[in-house]
């Protein structure tokens, strides 16, 4: 069996960002509700890329396409959507670096250019955020409200892609349970009674 069947795909969905720096979340909260709500073909793989940078690179190099939901700063009012394809996505990856998780998958892409291994067809979903500095928040409302188009712009892609995905019934589970958008929220502290040391939800056991 070739190792590199683990990492292959027909299209791979990357949800990129850290849920921990409220819109910086964006792209996981993305790829959670698209994994949750709709039941998608075998050779689809949806994966919570969090900051992982270089370690996403064999996902990437045995992908045919490649989608990515991510916030980005494309210099737009708040909750802007834009998509970008193909060549433009590494130019728009890194051009106004937010994190350390957007220079680590401009590599990655580049990574995979020169390996000569880089997905035939490529579509960064993006959203402009409004608050990233917000250790233990959530989405702000404006970006929050994006999720559904954006969802919605990868089912449609997938689509005339010919990957055609199916609304479940029931929702599936795809984050841990106290990472979950619902449970994330509910779980914060307020302000006065939060932790100096850190997040609770985090430090326990």
């Amino acid at each position: 069996m070739d190792p590199r069947d683990d990492y292959a795909s027909d299209v791979l969905v990357l949800g990129i960002g850290n849920l921990l720096w409220a819109d910086e979340g964006f792209g996981v909260r993305c790829a959670e509700v698209l994994a949750e709500r709709y039941e998608l073909p075998a050779t689809v793989r949806v994966m919570d890329g969090g900051t992982q940078g270089l370690y996403l690179l064999p996902y990437v190099q045995q992908a045919k396409r490649l989608i990515v939901f991510d916030a980005v700063d494309y210099g737009l009012e708040p909750g802007t959507v834009k998509l970008v394809e193909d060549d433009e996505v590494p130019r728009f990856m890194g051009a106004k670096k937010m994190s350390l998780h957007q220079t680590g998958f401009q590599e990655v892409i580049a990574a995979a250019v020169l390996t000569g291994q880089c997905p035939e067809r490529m579509l960064l979903i993006g959203v402009q955020p409004e608050e990233l500095d917000d250790y233990g928040g959530s989405l702000r409302d404006v970006v929050k409200a994006r999720v559904p188009e954006c969802v919605e712009a990868a089912v449609q892609r997938l689509a005339e892609w010919g990957y055609a995905a199916t609304r479940r019934t029931t929702t599936a589970d795809f984050s841990k349970d106290a990472l979950a958008m619902g449970a994330y929220e509910a779980g914060r502290p307020s302000h006065e009674s939060a932790c100096r040391m850190g997040d609770d939800r985090f430090l326990a056991g």
